[in-house]
């Protein structure tokens, strides 16, 4: 690799994670004059947002996580044809969100701008992830339990497609082996909560407000 290909490499990677590192979910809360880290679970991600300040904010929310993992990657794909700096890349991004250097290196769980770095790559395993996370997560109402399967799924799908193919892509297959163990590592607290049992299930902030009037009347 020359000085340039380097230099080129480092800013796309550097690009990454900084665009990664930009918390959507915090600055949502922050807009409506609360610290979202301070409610709900503590995440900053879509999720909690959604809990926290409803659907309007947390869609929106969820999308910009989405967005902030496809744009790194789509302009790596255009300075550069090297896969392997695709996938660094877009690494860099999920750890940017996962590890957010505005947020003294705390950040979400990287599910949504794992799907956005992911979108550009591999879109059918990606596609597969994302059908079994709708159905892990209206069969059981546990966003953890969805999000932890279709991370799973991600590198087995992803095993399958190129053998199907037979086409190897062994730094992407261990991207997406890493992307899975990443996940389940963000989620151990909620493993725990399953396992006890105190794991609670998805409820927006409007349902659950409408549950609570429905109990005292």
């Amino acid at each position: 690799m020359t000085g340039s290909e380097s230099l080129l490499a480092a800013a796309l990677i550097l690009t990454g994670y900084l665009i990664g590192a930009t918390p959507f979910g915090y600055l949502a809360g922050k807009l409506r004059g609360i610290d979202i880290r301070e409610h709900g679970s503590g995440n900053i991600g879509a999720t909690n947002v959604l809990r926290t300040l409803g659907k309007p904010i947390g869609i929106t929310v969820l999308i910009l996580d989405v967005l902030k993992g496809v744009l790194p990657v789509l302009i790596a794909k255009h300075f550069s044809d090297n896969s392997l700096l695709h996938i660094s890349t877009a690494f860099a991004t999920i750890m940017g969100h996962n590890y957010t250097c505005w947020l003294s290196f705390k950040g979400g769980k990287g599910i949504a701008t794992s799907a956005g770095a992911l979108l550009p790559l591999i879109m059918i395993p990606l596609a597969i992830a994302v059908g079994i996370w709708a159905l892990l997560f209206f069969t059981t109402r546990y966003v953890s339990v969805a999000s932890i399967g279709a991370a799973a799924a991600i590198p087995v799908a992803t095993v399958i497609l190129q053998k199907t193919q037979g086409d190897w892509n062994i730094p992407m297959l261990a991207f997406t082996v890493i992307l899975a163990t990443l996940a389940v590592w963000k989620h151990r607290s909620n493993i725990r909560k399953l396992c006890n049992g105190t794991e609670n299930r998805f409820t927006p902030k409007g349902a659950s407000k409408k549950s609570k009037n429905q109990t005292t009347t």
